[in-house]
């Protein structure tokens, strides 16, 4: 991750973006992730300059790292009136989420050759034309 007036994602974490994505998980996640595993907290806006995303992008990446209990949310409310900040931070290190992330994709993997086995099966059982 490099530098600039904050953090943004570099060349190493564009491929680590890349490889997730050709394993199945949505390209916003990646980044998000990548973003989010990178700081020990960070603000929505940050993640949305870092990771080169709009905030609705990063409001639905950052539902799911919750729903897979990668991630947590927690309100910094502002002084006066307005709506609170939200701050995320991984639950999980990188290695572990990426460990879950494997599991699911082996599972899935198991799932297809099932079926291609079965597929096989009922196709032998058809008459040869």
């Amino acid at each position: 991750m490099k530098r600039k007036r904050s953090f943004v994602l570099d060349e190493k974490d564009d491929k680590a973006v890349q490889l997730f994505s050709e394993l199945g998980m949505p390209k916003n996640l990646a980044k998000t992730l990548m973003y989010i595993s990178q700081m020990p907290e960070c603000r929505s806006a940050d993640v949305e300059q870092g990771a080169d995303l709009r905030q609705p992008e990063v409001s639905v990446a950052m539902q799911e790292m919750r729903r897979r209990g990668w991630a947590k949310k927690r309100d910094l409310k502002k002084k006066g009136k307005g709506r609170p900040v939200h701050i995320y931070k991984l639950t999980k290190q990188l290695p572990d989420i990426l460990e879950s992330f494997e599991k699911e994709k082996m599972k899935q993997v198991e799932t297809i050759r099932t079926d291609l086995n079965d597929l096989h099966k009922l196709i032998k059982e058809y008459k040869q034309v």
